[in-house]
């Protein structure tokens, strides 16, 4: 029993100080210890509840990481209703709004003293996070403001919600709220994506041959939704409280003082929320911020305008549909109106056509002229109602990414015409198929993902094939010198030197970089063929798992889903790519061509870099990217695409950019190129 109580009590003390570096790296953005030494710490978390699996709770920092796949969603009914706010765009209502507030407090009230508090409207998903005596015990999403869905399972891989509440005498900071956790506390708040984070969303989407996503507000109400809480880990959603449900045991007097509250207890709290003692101050603080939110690392829209005394809210109640104490100011998004000209459609490398917007004129948008925009998919085409030579307004997504916001109806021409999907390639002219929204071409031999494929087989982080271009291709497809993959190893140095604006040297420069990339190795293959679904890691964990071409020939479906991190989804498009559409026949003929089949490199359990995550920025002197990332893996580490609180060490070279920026903000280590040779023995070599 004594052996009991300690090993308990070494659990606790562990999750404690978990939950303290998460605070102080999430929170405050003053991160006490290095990722190598977080990640020990939960690394010895992790193996002491392995071990003892009774000593597992909802609210351990292990939680975090996803469970299995649900089923479904649950409906939850919301305890207290989740009510939207009335919105407006003009100074002139915002005044009103005032006018009526101080009506209803002279009318209910002696005195009509009140103040209000300005707060940034993030443009992503409401979410209503439960806590009974500290523990987080349920999220749910708005959906109908009475009803919404059970994400707890995804909600916990959020970092910025706390599993369990920190106890606010603990903190050591000073404020006029409880210093205890109440019975019963419900916390109302936004779920979001910061831009950066969409970015890398969308990169991956794009490896994997997937549609990108159009704005980060919807990406992050689809990431909520996901039935794979892992899924929902790796895209780092956060989260921002703004409102109160529940509170049962304390009645807090102000809504600053709840955000205070929210702060001692875990809660991250935007640094932007402000108070405002009139309205003059409200008015000031909107134009203020017009101009600040757009360096912000997530989309705002406009500024939510609240009264600060929750006892003169509670006056002033609800109408049926919104609260009567609070407005949302939404400014103008920039947008420009224009004629959608023509509709082309393009065939990317996994056959998925997209529908793409040509406009006359083009329109001037955020700092750039605007020429064409994705209408992303037919579902979406339907929905907005958008028809060849209609008036429609365009703005961009995040002000990065232009997208059709939607029709004027009242301009639509008399020769407007519904967009229908194709019914054949337009590359190749072969029959497509309907998934959904997406029309998808499956002829491996059509032109255009032909191009596309041997395109993406030889960029960078693929079989990195220099001065492989979109030019070259093109000029050797049009001569019939490369039809498909394998025919680049089938170049001669007097076919490729015969093309235009190409001499013997830079003709005999392709052919070497052809020949090099030859030893890439098997995860460098399969993450070049462009399986739809089969992104980079993707492609070296399965590589890593089947290590030969006759292991994927007779791997099935399951087979393929035991592999770390492969879900049926992933698994089914890697089967029906080598069993359905030549796949096996592809890997065959270019084993036989001389191309590696077999992995590169095995990733060591030990070695100078074993359990480091290593990141390298800028231009290295002794090796290429792809040489250097194999060197990591080679000496036990991983290479890491971008920095974050699990990098263990950034690598910076010539030039080195934001990462190198982010790795000094977050306190990871540092080194140059000639002290990393240093540190992994290589100084002298």
């Amino acid at each position: 029993m004594a052996m009991s109580n300690t090993l308990q009590h070494e659990v606790e003390t562990l999750r404690r100080e978990i939950r303290r570096h998460d605070e102080l790296y999430y929170q405050q953005a003053k991160p006490e210890i290095s990722d190598q030494q977080y990640d020990a710490l939960l690394r010895k978390l992790t193996d002491l509840e392995s071990a003892h699996p009774e000593l597992v709770t909802p609210d351990s920092p292990t939680q975090r990481v996803g469970g299995k796949p649900l089923q479904s969603f649950a409906s939850v009914r919301h305890a207290m209703a989740m009510i939207s706010i009335d919105n407006t765009y003009s100074e002139g209502e915002v005044r009103e709004f005032d006018q009526r507030v101080r009506k209803l407090l002279d009318a209910e009230s002696d005195h009509s003293v009140y103040s209000y508090v300005c707060e940034p409207k993030i443009d992503g998903v409401s979410l209503s996070l439960r806590y009974e005596n500290g523990i987080l015990i349920q999220a749910s999403t708005r959906g109908d403001g009475e009803t919404g869905d059970d994400v707890t399972q995804n909600a916990r891989t959020i970092h910025d919600i706390p599993l369990r509440l920190h106890d606010p005498k603990s903190t050591g900071r000073d404020g006029d709220f409880p210093a205890t956790i109440p019975p019963v506390l419900e916390v109302r708040g936004e779920t979001f994506l910061t831009r950066q984070q969409f970015v890398v969303i969308n990169q991956r989407q794009e490896a994997m041959g997937e549609e990108a996503y159009a704005n980060p507000r919807n990406t992050a109400a689809g990431t909520l939704k996901l039935l794979d809480p892992r899924t929902v880990a790796e895209r780092k959603l956060r989260f921002l409280p703004h409102g109160q449900g529940v509170v049962e045991g304390f009645a807090f007097s102000t809504y600053l003082q709840w955000l205070q509250y929210l702060k001692a207890v875990g809660f991250p709290v935007s640094e932007y929320i402000a108070p405002a003692k009139d309205i003059s101050a409200v008015l000031e603080f909107i134009r203020h911020f017009d101009s600040v939110r757009k360096n912000l690392p997530y989309d705002t829209d406009g500024v939510v305008v609240k009264l600060d005394s929750l006892a003169q809210r509670r006056q002033l109640g609800t109408t049926s549909r919104a609260p009567r104490w609070c407005i949302a100011f939404k400014y103008q998004p920039e947008q420009a109106e224009t004629q959608l000209a023509r509709v082309v459609f393009q065939v990317g490398k996994t056959g998925t056509i997209t529908p793409v917007a040509e406009f006359e004129p083009p329109v001037f948008i955020s700092g750039t002229q605007v020429y064409r925009a994705s209408l992303h998919n037919f579902d979406e085409i339907a929905r907005k109602d958008i028809r060849l030579h209609d008036r429609v307004i365009v703005q961009k997504a995040g002000e990065v990414i232009p997208y059709v916001v939607g029709m004027v109806a009242a301009r639509r021409p008399a020769d407007a015409v519904i967009i229908e999907p194709p019914a054949t390639c337009p590359s190749c002219k072969a029959p497509v198929t309907r998934d959904g929204g997406f029309v998808r071409c499956g002829n491996l031999a059509c032109p255009a993902q032909r191009e596309e494929r041997i395109l993406f087989f030889g960029a960078r982080d693929q079989m990195d094939i220099e001065n492989l271009g979109p030019a070259v291709v093109q000029q050797l497809m049009a001569r019939g010198l490369v039809a498909a993959i394998p025919d680049l190893y089938r170049l001669k140095l007097e076919d490729v030197a015969s093309l235009e604006r190409m001499g013997e040297k830079s003709a005999a420069n392709l052919i070497a970089a052809i020949a090099e990339s030859k030893s890439r190795g098997l995860e460098r293959l399969l993450g070049g063929l462009g399986i739809l679904h089969v992104g980079v890691r993707t492609a070296e964990d399965i590589a890593e798992h089947f290590s030969s071409v006759q292991a994927l020939a007779e791997a099935s479906v399951a087979d393929f889903q035991n592999v770390e991190g492969v879900g049926e989804v992933v698994a089914k498009s890697m089967h029906r790519f080598l069993h359905e559409q030549g796949g096996m026949e592809l890997l065959r003929e270019l084993e036989l061509l001389g191309v590696k089949t077999t992995p590169a490199r095995i990733r060591q359990t030990g070695g100078p870099l074993a359990g480091k995550t290593v990141v390298v920025t800028g231009k290295l002197q002794r090796y290429a990217r792809h040489e250097i990332k194999a060197l990591i893996e080679s000496l036990g580490g991983k290479a890491g695409e971008s920095v974050s609180k699990n990098t263990t060490l950034v690598v910076a070279g010539e030039d080195a950019g934001s990462k190198l920026e982010k790795a000094r903000k977050l306190g990871v280590e540092v080194i140059d190129e000639a002290e990393f040779l240093k540190r992994i023995g290589a100084a002298d070599k």
